[in-house]
């Protein structure tokens, strides 16, 4: 049975929550600030994180941080706050989606089915290392490693690389890249896409100018190639 763990300071709003996810056969817990969000999710091992950014003690995306800094558990942010730079702010500390307040359950629900889906291991263990000339990415240690040194990326970037680099070979499409690692309310911007490759680049091509491992085919998508 899937454990989700509701993270909201709002009575009304964590009990339509706990409702509606029980009555869908989801085991559900609940805290009402970070501090103890942190905890029940170290005590409990949630399967999918619903998190209000708004809590009294600590911000959201302190809470994110936090759950990032052991766990890659799929959290979906639940917010009143509407300005894009918090929501990137959000899904650069680790968020998988962002759901404006109010919601709909319907739409609630189906994102954090794909959150989970996205979260389970597609690739066995004899695949879980990716080797090429110049670097390796280790998927099951979630690690990236070039000439020697590990190389530190952010959550996002790390996402964006685990997407390609588990359809190596093979060209993903804009909207599946915008879709998987920033949600479906962002599945047209692509400006997202150039600026994250770029940094990908930057991080792991001998020469990011002329790449030769992340591709890039006008108007369709990107393509790993090991």
């Amino acid at each position: 049975m899937t454990r989700v763990l509701v993270v909201d300071d709002e009575p009304q709003i964590v009990r339509a929550l706990v409702i509606n996810l029980k009555a869908r056969k989801y085991e559900v817990d609940a805290a009402h600030d970070g501090t103890s969000a942190l905890e029940l999710a170290a005590a409990r091992h949630p399967d999918v994180v619903l998190l209000d950014l708004g809590l009294p003690d600590l911000d959201g995306v302190e809470v994110i941080r936090g759950l990032r800094g052991w766990t890659r558990v799929p959290i979906i942010v639940l917010s009143a706050r509407h300005s894009s730079d918090e929501k990137v702010e959000a899904l650069d500390a680790g968020a998988d989606d962002y759901v404006t307040k109010p919601f709909g359950m319907d739409e609630l629900l189906a994102r954090m089915r794909a959150a989970i889906r996205r979260a389970e291991p597609v690739v066995g263990e004899d695949e879980s290392t990716v080797v090429t000339e110049g670097f390796t990415v280790d998927l099951a240690a979630k690690k990236v490693n070039r000439d020697g040194t590990d190389v530190r990326l952010t959550p996002t970037e790390w996402h964006l690389l685990e997407v390609l680099v588990r359809n190596a070979g093979r060209l993903v499409s804009q909207t599946q890249l915008l879709q998987e690692v920033w949600g479906p309310a962002y599945r047209t911007e692509t400006n997202y896409l150039r600026v994250y490759l770029a940094q990908l680049r930057r991080k792991l091509e001998a020469d990011p100018s002329r790449p030769r491992h992340f591709i890039t085919e006008p108007g369709m998508g990107y393509r790993f190639e090991p």
